[in-house]
């Protein structure tokens, strides 16, 4: 079931809305038959919504194609490539979108690493680079965005079942993602009286580009029993957080939403 919807929205609840992907690429990895990743599924259907997108990346390239594939559909996007590894490059990002827009409505963080494997596999570079992706730049994107966005406005952090309990068997993935949760509740209490919400999205099994690669790297991870009886798919994950991005969710800040097919109840 990885395969794009076939429906086209009836509304559009992010109508008017600026807002920035941070990784909003796929990653091309020249395999056949890739399904796409979150990223890109949440760019272009923020668009379908309604809203004007910036695509960021940390290749160009791989931006470029959610964008074109935006303005194909007559939507509005742009494209500036950064790499969230350097910390001095992501309050400009965040900064270089806005103004590429005239403003912002709404940020998310979609990028994440997983390095080492194992507590006795993992190396302290392992351990640094993941965090610094993973819990670092979505600290100074959130740090970047709040003096930027407009009561109202929302920030979506791209989580992963990992943070919730063991099974990736990779501790820096595992640690980060369940750190990001502190980080959504610290600056879910200083962005609400300014009217902006932060919350969390966090896919379990999801048939995505970097999915594949980690059943291949972990075979056993595509037999996981999923209550659902399926991997989900990006476009899924895209919904819930353009659910968050909207006025529909304008009441739920400091939460985790999990698309996992059940699997966290399991």
């Amino acid at each position: 079931m990885s395969a794009e919807p076939s429906h086209q929205p009836t509304d559009r609840p992010l109508d008017g809305l600026r807002l920035l992907v941070i990784g909003a690429g796929t990653r091309d990895i020249q395999l056949p038959d890739m399904p796409i990743g979150n990223g890109k599924a949440i760019a272009i259907l923020a668009a379908r919504y309604g809203a004007r997108v910036v695509c960021s990346d940390v290749e160009e390239a791989w931006a470029r194609q959610t964008a074109d594939q935006i303005t194909q559909e007559g939507g509005e996007s742009h494209v500036i490539a950064a790499d969230v590894a350097d910390a001095d490059r992501v309050p400009t990002l965040v900064q270089e979108a806005a103004d590429g827009l005239g403003g912002l409505d709404g940020v998310v963080f979609n990028p994440g690493v997983a390095w080492g494997h194992g507590i006795a596999g993992t190396q302290t570079s392992d351990w640094d680079t993941t965090m610094g992706i993973n819990l670092r730049a979505p600290f100074l994107t959130i740090k970047a965005a709040l003096p930027l966005l407009p009561d109202g406005g929302s920030i979506v952090l791209i989580g992963s079942v990992a943070g919730l309990r063991a099974g990736s068997e990779i501790p820096s993935y595992d640690s980060s993602k369940a750190a990001l949760a502190g980080l959504c509740r610290a600056a879910t209490v200083e962005a609400a009286p300014q009217g902006i919400r932060v919350n969390i999205v966090a896919p379990g099994l999801i048939d995505t580009t970097l999915g594949r690669l980690g059943s291949l790297a972990r075979p056993d991870r595509a037999h996981t029993p999923i209550p659902l009886g399926r991997q989900g798919t990006a476009w899924e994950v895209a919904e819930a957080v353009t659910f968050l991005l909207s006025s529909r969710a304008s009441y739920i800040t400091g939460q985790t939403l999990t698309v996992d097919g059940g699997l966290m109840a399991g």
